[in-house]
């Protein structure tokens, strides 16, 4: 297999014919070949071959051929013949999300910017193109999809089916449609890798790693939809603890339970954008509490037990620490954000009072010199996590966000994993470049899982 960069150029001939520059003839082995056949994505089709004198790695396609193979433009690209007499050029990527409001200069709303900035850095040596569900034609196998050029905005192009999916689809309610379970499994007869499968739930999780050693060391006890009774139990035997919906995000939901042998049970959450806090004589009376505001809802939450956290100014903290999947298929960690939790919050979200921080100034208040190393333990506690969730996931992941806390004794927790995090902690002014680090190893990972990547040597 040859694998490099080569620059695409486009002629008018109508026929269909390739022209290389003679370097590139020669690094792809093709001296000799009068044809071969060109693939993009999913498509491949005959073509002509002929050399031209032109330093450096050119590729000239006729107007013949670039309608016939669709590709959506001239630029810097991978060129890869793994197959005899088979070019690819790509890959050719596709990010799978939907919007409900949509313009020609902002096509996928409030996600337009992240969007924009991830497909101006893969326009370097790749095809990068945002779509929806909606941009599928499934009869001819072809996608409209979105591409951004800097200096012309965006534009819509039709391509193939492309050499991997990466799922930013914004909602579980779009996940669940009948058309988003059609085309995961069409993609999935198709061979093409489709990453970040889904949304998890919280109670999902903890199912998923309930026979993980390695993972269980570093869980809080956690019950899906527990009887009141057992509720009551965990509240004696941890002082504290949370209640959730299995399904949430964002904070919204959420209890924090509190016993105190004498002074009664205590219920603290967030209401009207408020803090409340509440005390009951009685278990019973917090129960008859939280079936009036939810009812049968209750049945989807999570009690987990509660962790004394790293605090500053009596607040605590908790990390979200963004994983990526590299180019060599490996877990990093890419950033990490410290969430300092508001004064009388139930959580760290910074909407409910929260304030974002690097993990240095964090974890300095209760560390101090030993802040680097407790640090450094924990990122290998992420990774080994992160680990954990793919091997007992049936699924394709590339990406997570795990909710991180670390004890006062430097004991690492992880409270949640999301399939699909958000990328708010990359608005702190020193977490901008985790931030650009995020993008390149989604845009390395695309590479890995459509084969255009160059093998290591041992």
């Amino acid at each position: 297999m040859s694998l490099t960069i080569c620059n695409v150029h486009f002629t008018q001939q109508p026929e269909r014919i390739l022209w290389l520059s003679s370097s590139l003839a020669k690094l792809l082995r093709l001296g000799g070949r009068k044809s071969v056949t060109v693939k993009l994505g999913q498509d491949t089709v005959p073509a002509a071959v002929r050399t031209i004198k032109r330093k450096g790695h050119h590729v000239y396609m006729s107007a013949g051929l670039r309608q016939s193979v669709r590709v959506p433009m001239s630029g810097n690209v991978f060129v890869n013949n793994e197959e005899d007499g088979e070019i690819q050029l790509g890959p050719l990527v596709g990010i799978l999300t939907d919007t409900s409001r949509s313009s020609p200069g902002s096509p996928f709303g409030y996600r337009t910017a992240f969007f924009k900035q991830l497909l101006s850095m893969g326009r370097k040596n790749a095809y990068f193109f945002a779509f929806t569900p909606r941009d599928i034609n499934w009869h001819q196998e072809t996608v409209q999809g979105w591409f951004y050029q800097p200096g012309s905005g965006w534009q819509r192009r039709v391509v193939p089916l492309p050499d991997v999916v990466y799922n930013r689809l914004p909602s579980r309610k779009a996940e669940t449609s009948a058309t988003l379970t059609a085309l995961r499994e069409r993609l999935v007869r198709k061979r093409i890798p489709f990453f970040n499968w889904s949304f998890f739930n919280k109670a999902d999780v903890y199912k998923m790693l309930e026979n993980d050693p390695e993972a269980l060391k570093h869980l809080p006890e956690s019950v899906h939809n527990p009887s009141p009774e057992r509720i009551k139990e965990m509240l004696e035997k941890h002082h504290f603890v949370y209640y959730k919906p299995s399904d949430g995000s964002l904070g919204v939901g959420i209890y924090r339970l509190t016993y105190h042998p004498r002074k009664g049970y205590f219920i603290r959450f967030r209401r009207n954008g408020s803090n409340v806090l509440l005390r009951f004589n009685t278990f019973g009376g917090i129960m008859k509490m939280l079936r009036a505001r939810h009812g049968s809802g209750l049945s989807q939450y999570v009690a987990q037990q509660g962790i004394r956290l790293v605090e500053i100014d009596s607040c605590p903290i908790d990390f979200r620490f963004h994983m990526h999947k590299d180019g060599s298929n490996r877990w990093v960690v890419a950033g990490i954000g410290a969430k300092k939790a508001g004064r009388g919050s139930v959580t760290t979200h910074i909407k409910n009072g929260g304030s974002l921080m690097t993990p240095e100034q964090a974890l300095m208040h209760t560390f101090g010199d030993r802040t680097l190393e407790v640090l450094e333990e924990a990122k290998d506690t992420a990774v080994q996590l992160s680990e954990a969730i793919e091997r007992n996931y049936s699924h394709t992941l590339g990406e997570l966000g795990l909710d991180i806390g670390i004890d006062r004794d430097g004991a690492v927790w992880m409270f949640e994993a999301n399939a699909k995090p958000g990328r708010s902690i990359f608005k702190h002014p020193e977490l901008k470049e985790q931030g650009r680090a995020s993008m390149q190893y989604i845009l390395d990972h695309c590479l890995y899982l459509s084969n255009f990547r160059i093998e290591e040597e041992d």
